[in-house]
């Protein structure tokens, strides 16, 4: 007999845009290694073949997952910069984005930046990494006043920062004090921020 499709879920229309909406839920609840596009096909209510129109493999879904991860943590750092004219507030700003981003879409973040590249990512999924690179080496430049490729390192110690910060969150290494709401994440991201502009 057909498989039901669960109330609710994918019905009909973009299953490739589907598939990359329940993949972190079953990454959220198994674990990288408990993925598979069979498991995503059951929740969808499809066929077990059906995703397999859309994606080779896992890892090929894993690709595309973090494409649309650094889609969203560049869009999310262009909304937070917005408005801003001082350098270092932009900077500061998309800093807080990317804590921000992390926190709320932690399956995302760490798929974005544990794909290895075998030659298989999609040119606008390799472009969206890039992207999200090179707006913060610009809004870097812009901030420090180095250029030509003295920024690199002052890009890269943020990046550094940024980054760090978020995996210790996620992973629960601060202590909870200082981690206890919503607000007081913001708090203490903002205060290590604030120390890297000196």
């Amino acid at each position: 007999m057909p498989t039901k499709k669960p109330r609710g879920q994918y019905h009909h229309g973009d299953l490739r845009a589907a598939l990359l909406e329940v993949a972190p839920a079953v990454i959220a609840e198994r674990g990288l290694h408990g993925l598979s596009l069979r498991e995503c096909a059951r929740r969808l209510g499809v066929s077990h073949a059906a995703p397999y129109r859309h994606f080779a493999d896992k890892e090929t879904l894993l690709t595309a997952l973090a494409g649309e991860g650094f889609r969203r943590l560049v869009r999310a750092g262009r909304e937070a910069m917005r408005g801003l004219a001082d350098p270092r507030d932009r900077l500061r700003a998309y800093g807080l984005a990317y804590v921000r981003f992390a926190l709320e879409h932690p399956e995302h973040h760490r798929v974005m930046f544990s794909c290895e590249d075998d030659g298989r990512i999609a040119p606008e999924d390799r472009a969206a990494g890039d992207e999200a690179f090179e707006l913060l080496r610009e809004t870097t430049e812009e901030a420090t006043g180095l250029s030509g490729g003295a920024e690199m390192p002052a890009t890269l110690s943020f990046w550094s920062l940024a980054h760090g910060l978020s995996m210790l969150l996620l992973d629960g290494r601060i202590p909870a004090e200082h981690t206890a709401t919503p607000e007081a994440v913001e708090a203490l991201a903002a205060s290590v921020f604030d120390r890297w502009r000196g």
